[in-house]
């Protein structure tokens, strides 16, 4: 065969070669709001899934060292995306840090105020006089006021403790009679595993607007990115997945890292299962708004910049 007739043939073999060879994954970093638990389930069953993989990214999945770092790193660019929560994702915008919400993870609120059933609390009006123990300042206070007045009591009829992120043993040790910011699927579990039944009242039920618990947050300055899109299909595939077979996908969350197959998890899967955003890349912006004006109504941020700003539908 002449020279002049080999070159296109090689050329084209080497054109076929190349697109055979699968392309680079890009990494994504992700930083969690917290070490890795069930309320993440749809995120770690997307990349067992291989999910990410297929949208040619390479996800790395960090636990932070301090929950209040993700979003100041997002916002200094310093990582891609991050997972947070509906309401300090308020506070931050309205402080100025360049964070949107990309996507949501648990699309209802789990935050709850916490008593023993065996308190002698039965209503919200029986916390007049009481203590009530809280890990995170502003917005909890913002929530228990809410409650508080819907019983006609202020936060001036109870006694604020801060008791860090033990709430759990600080209301079975007695140094509590209640407790705000405990999670619905996890700190009553933990009470009925330490052999204590909780009686929880929840905030949306009392006054306060409806929130989504966990968001995906990225820096508002780079929507753009094109590796965005891809993550949010895939958190989807792996959302519904995790709806439509529970059981092996416990089993594809729990082989993630030692440690998670343990009593606790086990329980607070089946109670966050159904709290899972079906359709995470959708905004509720009515949902968004309603909760703006309540922090506004409360006097935690004078005004809120517009949503568009901080919460967006990627296209």
């Amino acid at each position: 065969m002449r020279l002049s007739r080999l070159f296109p043939v090689l050329a084209a073999t080497f054109a076929l070669v190349l697109a055979a060879m699968p392309a680079r994954a890009e990494p994504l970093t992700v930083l969690l709001d917290w070490f890795v638990n069930p309320d993440h389930a749809p995120l770690i069953v997307a990349q067992a899934r291989g999910y990410f993989a297929e949208e040619g990214l390479e996800v790395e999945f960090v636990e932070p060292a301090d929950p209040n770092d993700p979003p100041k790193l997002v916002a200094a660019g310093r990582a891609p995306i991050a997972v947070s929560y509906q309401p300090q994702l308020h506070l931050q915008a309205a402080q100025g840090l360049p964070v949107a919400r990309i996507a949501t993870l648990v699309a209802t609120p789990l935050n709850s105020l916490v008593v023993l059933a065996d308190s002698g609390i039965e209503s919200l009006a029986d916390l007049k006089g009481r203590t009530v123990g809280y890990s995170v300042g502003g917005v909890e206070d913002a929530l228990l006021g809410t409650m508080l007045n819907q019983a006609g009591l202020s936060l001036d009829d109870v006694e604020l403790i801060n008791v860090n992120f033990a709430l759990s043993p600080a209301l079975l040790s007695g140094q509590v009679d209640a407790v705000i910011g405990a999670y619905r699927n996890f700190e009553l579990n933990q009470l009925e595993i330490e052999g204590a039944e909780g009686l929880a009242f929840f905030p949306e039920e009392h006054g306060v607007p409806i929130f989504d618990e966990l968001v995906v947050i990225a820096n508002s300055g780079r929507l753009d990115d094109p590796r965005l899109d891809g993550f949010l299909r895939a958190l989807e595939r792996g959302t519904i997945w995790t709806i439509n077979h529970p059981e092996a996908a416990w089993e594809l969350f729990k082989a993630y890292k030692p440690g998670l197959d343990d009593e606790l998890n086990r329980r607070a899967w089946w109670d966050t299962l159904p709290r899972f955003a079906l359709r995470p890349a959708a905004l509720d912006a009515r949902r968004y708004r309603a909760f703006a004006d309540f922090l506004v109504a409360r006097g935690l941020v004078e005004a809120m910049p517009p949503l568009a700003t901080y919460a967006v539908e990627l296209e």
